[in-house]
């Protein structure tokens, strides 16, 4: 057998191994990232997961023969997250922690041209430290330089380069110029796979608030849905009973049906003052007082000689 050929069934084996003894797989994106960055994660990882790197088309052979062969049909969600440069990190233990330490192992790196800038990119104002013949540089990037003790200083600060943006060459000279390296590199995890089921790795910075808020959100919509449809559902229950409650106490007051759940509303409708509670009677009392019209000012002797009700303005 052959070194290469030899290296294939090793492959498979940890593969197949991989898969049979944990339950959750992270699916994580390793564009940029160099051989010895993936040796420092997989030192990070070890005794808590392992790290699988292999060509996408002998992992998709190996998924799919285990999917027909020993018809573990829950791998099939895995299938279509084999794409691009790509790998797996097999684990049991703690999944939000084992991301942690994935996405700690990054390492500054500078721009290069032709890529997207994974970030923004800001140049601070101040000392560049480069000498005043380069002044006509920072012009065709449109950036306000002064000169300052015979070195470029800039004046405000300029964001060079938008996330998402494509770097130029103009880019990538002037961060070689002022020495700057904007970008970190490392591993990103985009899904994860746990034991037949795959969702996105933003879900692991749920907290246990955000789980009840979203399950009590969807409990709404389906008790929304139902109602509307006038389909009883548990999430709905509460509210018909609840509205046909409120139509049955209507139509008693409205009519000479007596029940105790009805008295205290006619009590209240009969007297509803009776009610307010005693501690707000003082200051109603202060306010009616401060609202009682004033007394009205006692007449001059030339309005009681003109009739006093006269009044040039009336």
């Amino acid at each position: 057998m052959s070194e290469r050929r030899q290296r294939k069934e090793k492959f498979v084996e940890k593969l197949k191994a991989a898969i049979s003894e944990y339950k959750n797989v992270l699916i994580v994106g390793v564009d940029n990232v160099g051989s010895n960055q993936m040796q420092k994660a997989r030192v990070a990882l070890r005794g808590k997961a392992i790290v699988v790197m292999g060509k996408n088309t002998l992992i998709r052979k190996i998924l799919r023969d285990l999917i027909e062969g020993e018809k573990l049909t829950k791998l099939e969600s895995l299938v279509p997250l084999v794409v691009g440069n790509m790998g797996f990190v097999f684990t049991n233990a703690n999944l939000p922690e084992i991301r942690k330490i994935i996405l700690e192992n990054k390492v500054p790196a500078a721009a290069k041209s032709g890529t997207f800038a994974p970030a923004d990119v800001f140049i601070p104002p101040g000392p560049t430290g480069l000498d005043p013949g380069q002044t006509s540089f920072f012009q065709a990037l449109n950036i306000g330089t002064k000169i300052v003790k015979g070195a470029i200083e800039i004046v405000n600060e300029v964001h060079l380069i938008k996330k998402g943006d494509k770097v130029t060459l103009s880019h990538v000279a002037m961060l070689d110029k002022m020495n700057v390296r904007p970008f970190f590199y490392g591993f990103k995890v985009n899904d994860v796979y746990e034991d037949g089921t795959v969702y996105s790795a933003a879900i692991l910075d749920m907290n246990q608030d955000d789980l009840l808020n979203k399950f009590f959100n969807g409990v709404r919509q389906v008790a929304a849905i139902s109602l509307a449809i006038n389909f009883p559902t548990a999430a709905s229950v509460s509210h018909s009973i609840n509205y046909a409650y409120k139509q049955i106490l209507a139509i008693a007051l409205q009519t000479d049906i007596e029940f105790d759940e009805v008295k205290k509303f006619r009590d209240y409708l009969a007297n509803p003052g009776a009610f307010a509670p005693a501690a707000s009677a003082a200051p109603a009392a202060g306010a009616a007082a401060a609202a009682k019209a004033p007394e009205p000012k006692k007449k001059s002797s030339s309005e009681e000689s003109m009739g006093g009700g006269f009044s040039m303005f009336d």
